[in-house]
C-alpha cells in the first residue's frame, strides 16, 4: 500500500527493520541487563511474546491513515455542514521516552465540506497513529492533520485525556493524573464559538 507523503513526513520510519531473532535477542539481553536469566523456566518464551506483543504494539507504522480515510469518504446529498463529534473514543499508545504505556480517550471533531466519512474511520485512524510510539501532544496533532488532509474537511478538533504509566510507577509515581491535550484545525482555530461548542459537547 502507499504511503501517503504526510504519513512518510511524520514517523520516518527505520532505514533497516531488524529481523524477528535479534528482536529476541535484545529482550534477552534487557532480561539479563535487569538481573534475571532469560534461560531459566518462565522466562524461556518471554523474547518472543514479548516481539509478539511489540507488533500488536505498533502495528501503526504498517498503516496508513489517509488511505484508510480515502476509502470510507462518499459524497453527502443533505450538504451536512455543521460539527461531526465522536466522543469517548478508546485508545492505548507507547512514550517514546520510556516505551511506557499510556491510555485514555479521544475526543474528534470535524466539519465537513462536500464529503463525509465513515465513522469507524475516525477511529481507525486514532489507533494507527497511537500505535506508534508517540508523546500525546504529537498524537494529537497528527490525528487532526490526517483527518484536515484526508477528508479535506473545513476544520477539525481534537481532545486527548490520558494517564501515563510512566508518571505513575517511576518518576513523580502520580498515578492519579490525567494529561490533557487539545488540537484545533481550520474552522475550529478561527472561530471561537465553535471551539466552544465543542469543547462543551464533549464535557456534557
Amino acid at each position: 500500500m502507499k504511503k501517503s507523503p504526510l504519513s512518510s513526513q511524520v514517523t520516518p520510519l527505520s532505514p533497516r527493520r531488524p529481523s524477528r531473532s535479534e528482536a529476541e535477542d535484545a529482550v534477552r539481553t534487557l532480561i539479563a541487563w535487569s538481573g534475571d536469566n532469560p534461560a531459566r523456566p518462565g522466562l524461556e518464551k518471554t523474547p518472543a511474546r514479548v516481539s509478539d506483543a511489540f507488533g500488536e504494539y505498533f502495528s501503526g507504522y504498517g498503516a496508513d491513515p489517509i488511505a484508510e480515510l480515502e476509502a470510507g469518504t462518499f459524497d453527502d446529498p443533505s450538504a451536512y455542514d455543521d460539527m461531526v463529534l465522536l466522543k469517548g473514543i478508546n485508545f492505548e499508545s507507547h512514550c517514546e521516552h520510556h516505551i511506557a504505556p499510556f491510555f485514555g480517550v479521544a475526543h474528534v471533531a470535524y466539519r465537513p465540506k462536500d464529503r463525509v466519512v465513515g465513522l469507524s474511520k475516525i477511529a481507525r485512524v486514532v489507533d494507527i497513529f497511537a500505535r506508534r510510539l508517540q508523546t500525546q501532544e504529537r498524537l494529537s496533532g497528527e490525528i487532526a492533520a490526517a483527518l484536515m488532509e484526508g477528508l479535506d474537511a473545513k476544520g477539525v478538533a481534537i481532545m486527548m485525556t490520558a494517564r501515563h504509566h510512566c508518571m505513575a510507577a517511576r518518576g513523580a509515581q502520580q498515578p492519579h493524573v490525567e494529561t490533557v491535550t487539545f488540537r484545533f484545525l481550520g474552522d475550529f482555530e478561527h472561530d471561537s464559538e465553535l471551539r466552544a461548542r465543542f469543547t462543551a459537547a464533549v464535557r456534557e
